[in-house]
């Protein structure tokens, strides 16, 4: 990126039983474009002993997208969707004012050695649609729309880039590119990118104005229309970022929104435990965060 204006790091943070990379959101720059939140998940090695299970827990005001390198993950909800995210697939769940799910490792994989790798992320809504009924779509990875230019091979994840539209069904202006390449090479997309841009670099590095950037760095761009640089070898990175929104959004827990009084509300409901249940996990939940310090 030629016009690079903040470097970001990953940082440990833990969520339950493991360790992620938290990128975003970031005290210097909370959103890129429309999102919100990203963590990088493992990669992490489980024994037979050793399993992903995070409770029931609710989000507010956002969709969630998840995209996995390695293992697996069952994903249920409060819409009674029961669904296995694999490598490559796009898990996209759209709260609204409201939806309640689950991440497990699947029970034939609950008994073996097993590895978890991949990204966690929120886009924010709209403010007209923060309230809107939840929904819920996995896109297989087939359907992802994969190109190659010049020795790069192009993954369009979600949104509108480069003259391609993914089947993800975002609601705001946003693309979230994966690029690979085999060999050293010059990534030249600024025109094929508009409002905010942030590189995220998986394995790899890149090279912009002299300087080296490597893995586990989040790179945001001063102008996504200036976005130039040079991709190693057996680089993977991924270009994300889109129109930012005029108003601010809150973060409290699990919930996003333009009004703390929706945030409290969701907060308050959610101890109460008044929203819908996970069938067969009627009993289980991640309590509020500040009741567990108590």
């Amino acid at each position: 990126m030629s016009n690079i204006n903040l470097i970001i790091e990953e940082r440990a943070t833990s969520i339950g039983k493991f360790m992620v990379g938290r990128l975003l959101p970031f005290r210097e720059k909370r959103m890129v474009g429309p999102f919100i939140f990203i963590d990088h998940m493992g990669p992490v090695q489980m024994n037979e002993r050793e399993n992903m299970d995070v409770l029931p827990h609710p989000h507010i005001g956002l969709s969630t997208l998840t995209f996995l390198f390695e293992g697996s993950i069952m994903h249920r909800d409060t819409l009674g969707t029961e669904v296995e995210i694999k490598p490559g697939a796009v898990n996209w769940m759209t709260a609204g004012k409201g939806i309640v799910h689950s991440e497990r490792t699947p029970a034939y994989l609950r008994h073996s050695t097993k590895t978890m790798h991949g990204l966690q992320i929120w886009v924010a809504l709209p403010k007209e649609l923060e309230q809107m009924e939840p929904e819920f779509c996995h896109i297989n990875a087939e359907d992802i729309p994969a190109w190659t230019d010049e020795a790069l091979q192009y993954q369009l994840v979600a949104g509108e880039a480069c003259g391609r539209k993914s089947p993800v069904p975002v609601y705001s202006k946003l693309f979230m590119l994966e690029i690979k390449s085999s060999t050293a090479q010059t990534v030249n997309i600024g025109s094929e990118l508009y409002g905010e841009a942030g590189l995220y670099i998986l394995e790899g590095g890149i090279a912009s104005e002299g300087n080296r950037y490597g893995p586990k760095q989040l790179l945001v761009a001063k102008d996504s229309s200036l976005c130039s640089f040079t991709i190693e070898a057996n680089s993977t990175i991924y270009i994300f970022g889109g129109e930012p929104f005029a108003e601010e959004r809150f973060i409290d827990w699990n919930f996003v929104a333009t009004d703390k009084a929706l945030i409290e509300a969701a907060k308050q409901k959610w101890i109460a435990q008044e929203f819908d249940k996970i069938k067969g996990e009627e009993n289980e939940f991640v309590p509020y965060p500040a009741l567990k310090r108590k």
